[in-house]
């Protein structure tokens, strides 16, 4: 073909490709409207390059001083969008949750892991309807007033295992948390030392929080790459998802099996497993289907709960041992209220403000998700005179939010009065459970499990700094693991009775039975 016939056909091509892309452009935003601001991407690859993937949120924090409170910017033809501020998430994620309440597909995540169940990444529609309000149904504000009798009995187990061996607390915070929940939703506990079930979750989440984040294995930019044999080069991912797949999997049946062996042979106790099991339909092909999102809605509550609420609660020990005045005011409110001749139960709780304000100061202080589970956009949408076009992941920086100045003054510091003071910030500290109608469902039964076992540790406990071998305070600092889900880097601190009298009240406590995980 000649030289000049070439060059025809390319820029008629051109031509009319410029041409589709620009109709279709205008159709979507017949107003020309201006996307909001963010970093110029490359060509095809876009933003690429220029996203952090160590503590995203603290460089869009950064860049919000550059861009605003809404920074876009695109990779590999995929819209982000990032809210900086709390008006922002307001607006979108609440008064358009409509818009801004699904999720993006996720190949690595759903596919290749078998997580697709997963509330928190099922997209918005009639599935998710169904098990949300499945989930709400066990764990709505009227109704987790009923798990306090097992929260009150593990938080007593809890000082148990803390006077023993105050040096293993991690492992013990760890334990605690699994156990309420797996107590609750399946009627049995973990024996100790016999934690192999726990070793699955933790594997289970360390999957999950890897591939939630879209973009993070690029099948899920390019899902043909889900097909490819596990051997080729660059298919690692695929040995990666089958470990994390049999994890998930293990999760989702092996206490669900027990409950049901036990509710079968009457040697179960009564949990949501069993309720759900004994609701089952008559009809074959329901019960079926009634079952497998029993078994899946009881699996996400297990692997949510257990894990960020134990986060939450290691910061709570960081901060106590960086604190000392503020764990003499706890103290001093729960010897006021409580006495010294008891624990603190549930019934304390509208008493003690100081301690409730701990727990949302340590959730607003170490934010677990810090920049949330991201959304995604269903349609175009128009705001404040910019574009959004449809199929923009969302995330709200929760950790910049909760850490904004004008609304939480010297935010790095741990200063549970700020709750105390300005009520204001009790709804603008909800986000650290998300926000519009992805927020978590299980919040208000983690709100109850972190009060009792800060009032329970703080009327017994004190909890101190580590010591160099001269006997100085060790200086401890706030810092965190990264990832989706952040947890404090590992720490010491010294943990011991406040008097004689709290040590006997810690061995007169009521102890917990029923530990059984068999098959692990």
């Amino acid at each position: 073909m000649p030289l000049y016939l070439f060059a025809t056909v390319v820029f008629t091509f051109v031509g009319i490709a410029h041409f589709f892309h620009t109709r279709s452009k205008w159709k979507s935003n017949p107003k020309n409207l201006p996307l909001p601001p963010g970093p110029r991407g490359l060509p095809i690859v876009g933003s690429l390059f220029n996203v952090p993937t160590e503590r995203n949120w603290l460089v869009f924090s950064q860049w919000s001083k550059i861009y605003g409170d809404m920074i876009y910017y695109k990779v590999l033809g995929r819209p982000y969008l990032i809210l900086g501020s709390y008006k922002r998430v307001y607006d979108l994620g609440e008064r358009r949750s409509s818009i801004y309440s699904s999720r993006t597909d996720m190949p690595m995540l759903k596919d290749l892991m078998k997580w697709g169940f997963n509330l928190a990444i099922l997209p918005y529609g009639a599935q998710w309807r169904l098990r949300r309000r499945k989930f709400h149904d066990y764990f709505h504000p009227n109704i987790v007033s009923r798990y306090q009798p097992i929260q009150l009995e593990w938080s007593h187990k809890f000082l148990h295992l803390l006077l023993e061996t105050p040096q293993n607390f991690l492992d013990h915070i760890r334990y605690t948390f699994s156990s309420i929940i797996l107590e609750i939703c399946y009627g049995f506990a973990i024996e100790r030392g016999n934690d192999a079930y726990v070793k699955k979750v933790e594997q289970s989440m360390e999957g999950f929080s890897q591939a939630v984040v879209f973009g993070s294995f690029l099948v899920d930019h390019f899902p043909v790459l889900k097909h490819i044999p596990g051997w080729m080069p660059g298919a690692g991912f695929k040995k990666k998802a089958e470990e994390w797949r049999r994890a998930n999997i293990y999760v989702e049946y092996a206490a669900f099996n027990i409950a049901k062996e036990g509710m079968a042979d009457g040697t179960g106790r009564p949990s949501i497993a069993t309720d759900m099991l004994q609701s089952l339909p008559a009809d074959a092909d329901a019960a079926n289907e009634a079952e497998t999102i029993a078994r899946q809605t009881l699996a996400t509550a297990y692997v949510g709960a257990a894990d960020t609420t134990l986060s939450t609660v290691q910061s709570l020990f960081l901060a106590m041992a960086m604190h000392p005045e503020v764990q003499r005011n706890a103290q001093e409110e729960i010897d006021t209220i409580v006495g010294s001749k008891r624990l603190p139960d549930f019934t304390d709780r509208s008493s003690l403000p100081y301690i409730n304000a701990i727990a949302k100061e340590a959730m607003r202080w170490q934010p677990v998700l810090p920049l949330g589970t991201p959304h995604m956009t269903t349609q175009d949408d128009e705001y404040e005179g910019y574009f959004i076009p449809k199929g923009t992941i969302v995330m709200g920086n929760t950790w910049a939010i909760l850490h904004n100045e004008e609304m939480f003054p010297d935010p790095e510091v741990f200063r549970p009065e700020r709750f105390l003071s300005d009520t204001s910030n009790l709804k603008v500290s909800d986000i650290a459970f998300g926000f519009g109608r992805r927020a978590c469902p299980g919040r208000f039964f983690s709100d109850a499990s972190l009060f009792i076992i800060v009032a329970s540790v703080l009327s017994v406990f004190d909890i101190l700094p580590p010591v160099d071998e001269d006997g100085r305070p060790i200086h401890l600092k706030a810092e965190s693991i990264d990832g989706i889900l952040t947890h404090p880097v590992p720490f010491e601190c010294i943990i011991k009775p406040r008097s004689k009298n709290a040590e006997s009240l810690i061995r007169n406590s009521k102890m917990v039975g029923n530990t059984r995980l068999e098959g692990s």
